[in-house]
């Protein structure tokens, strides 16, 4: 039986005027969605997405302290945050940066999932495995060593672009996805030994010590604020000489900031700092970007490191 059907006269108003009220915003028209929105939440009082949505567009509009209170709406409606509401309100300056909502983060890449490769890598032209491939070949190159792994952990693996990427250096592959839909795309490919639904810091904790030659995180950092964690159980998981590779998006100013697109960005002086006090040795920090966004290309950094 269809939900509408167990939804009150109320409920249906105010469903009706949400859905109205997107179309006119993306048409352009904010304050008329703002006002049928506010008529919606005036029929449904707990409606968080109605929330979520009347605080971007006022966001949009330049009204913050509407945004924030609409914004705290739908926080206080879904605790679990799987809008992200929180996310814009550390960008409003209304709450210190914090790690994302794990609801959040997965609610996105299920979402996502099925159409991931082809929106990344022909719309966006993403590159972020290449870059950490070459990256790590040329660092091996420069070592002496051979680019050959024989295990290796892919954090946020998503669909399994980096396996792909490493397929003929690495022997056995564990890739690691807080995303059920991700995680589901990656296990097609066959390029995995194991697939683990989770994020990616609790992954490597099941890890035994030195079990690893390689980790690599393409454009998976993004969505972690402090790389502290991450990073100490990484060095724990990587055998003696083996080796960490990673992109991030970076920005001019000093330590992490959340950029607009929901994204974190992380200075080359927070990377350098946090490999360092995590017992890594750096081999590369260059510029490189992941990807293009808004016709433009996306600043970052590709990262590789050695436990020595």
């Amino acid at each position: 039986m269809p939900l509408r059907l167990f939804l009150t006269s109320g409920d249906l108003m105010a469903d009706r005027r949400f859905e109205f009220a997107r179309d006119l915003q993306l048409k352009g028209d904010l304050p008329a969605a703002a006002d049928l929105i506010e008529q919606a939440i005036e029929f449904a009082p707990n409606f968080t997405s109605a929330w979520f949505t009347l605080g971007e567009i006022r966001a949009q509009l330049g009204e913050r302290d509407k945004a924030v209170a609409a914004f705290r709406e739908a926080l206080r409606g879904d605790p679990n945050d799987q809008h992200g509401a929180e996310l814009h309100l550390m960008r409003l300056g209304d709450a210190q940066l914090s790690e994302m909502p794990k609801a959040y983060v997965q609610a996105l890449f299920d979402q996502y999932a099925p159409r991931f490769e082809r929106t990344l890598v022909n719309d966006l032209d993403y590159r972020g495995p290449s870059l950490i491939f070459k990256a790590v070949v040329a660092a091996r190159v420069a070592a002496k060593k051979p680019a050959l792994f024989k295990h290796a952990i892919d954090l946020g693996c998503g669909t399994g672009l980096a396996a792909a990427a490493f397929a003929r250096q690495v022997d056995r592959f564990i890739g690691i996805d807080l995303s059920p839909g991700m995680i589901r795309e990656a296990r097609a490919t066959n390029l995995y030994a194991e697939l683990e639904v989770t994020d990616m810091i609790e992954g490597l904790r099941t890890k035994a010590d030195a079990s690893a030659n390689l980790v690599v995180a393409a454009d998976a950092y993004v969505y972690l604020s402090d790389l502290a964690p991450v990073l100490t159980e990484t060095k724990r998981v990587l055998a003696s000489g083996g080796v960490l590779a990673f992109t991030v998006e970076t920005h001019d100013g000093d330590d992490i900031v959340l950029g607009e697109g929901l994204r974190y960005a992380h200075s080359a002086e927070y990377v350098r700092g946090a490999i360092a006090k995590a017992g890594l040795k750096l081999l590369t920090l260059e510029s490189g970007s992941p990807r293009i966004e808004n016709d433009e290309p996306v600043r970052g950094l590709v990262a590789v490191a050695e436990k020595t």
